[in-house]
């Protein structure tokens, strides 16, 4: 790995699916955490339509990974804060790490491929992101639990 990187290792089980992900990790501005690539190994059984299953999975890390990074509701006096999408952050495309997919054709019965993608990539980058600076955030997105963190070190 190139100095100030990071690799995170992530594992979940959904819908007969077993999914794995890497994640490399260095950081970024503010000290946030910079996804450069996501490998992932799956084993849903026999895959019937791979360029349909990679897409699905490569999908399901790009939402995930949006999710663990910069995704946020705000509710204040009982409504949300961000209304629409000029005000709501999403992960943007020159944020979008490489993505690999690898299917595990094990024989064993079909499982699913829509969801098992985007659970394991919060926790891939969380862990990859342990690595690089010996703290553990615990909170989604990780740019608030990494300022929530970094306030009560300064209390």
């Amino acid at each position: 790995l190139p100095a100030g990187h990071a690799l995170g290792l992530a594992y979940f089980e959904c819908y007969g699916s077993l999914t794995a992900h890497v994640a490399e990790v260095s950081l970024g501005e503010g000290g946030l955490p910079r996804v450069h690539r996501v490998v992932c190994a799956l084993d849903c059984g026999q895959v019937v339509t791979p360029d349909g299953a990679r897409a699905q999975i490569e999908g399901g890390i790009l939402q995930g990974l949006s999710a663990a990074l910069v995704e946020a509701q705000t509710i204040a006096s009982g409504a949300a804060v961000e209304r629409n999408f000029d005000r709501y952050r999403l992960l943007r495309i020159n944020e979008a790490p490489r993505i690999e997919v690898h299917f595990i054709e094990s024989g064993e019965k079909i499982g699913g491929i829509g969801e098992p993608g985007l659970p394991p990539i919060s926790a891939a980058v969380a862990n990859a992101y342990a690595r690089l600076t010996g703290r553990r955030v615990r909170q989604l997105p990780l740019a608030a639990g990494i300022a929530g963190a970094a306030n009560a070190a300064k209390a």
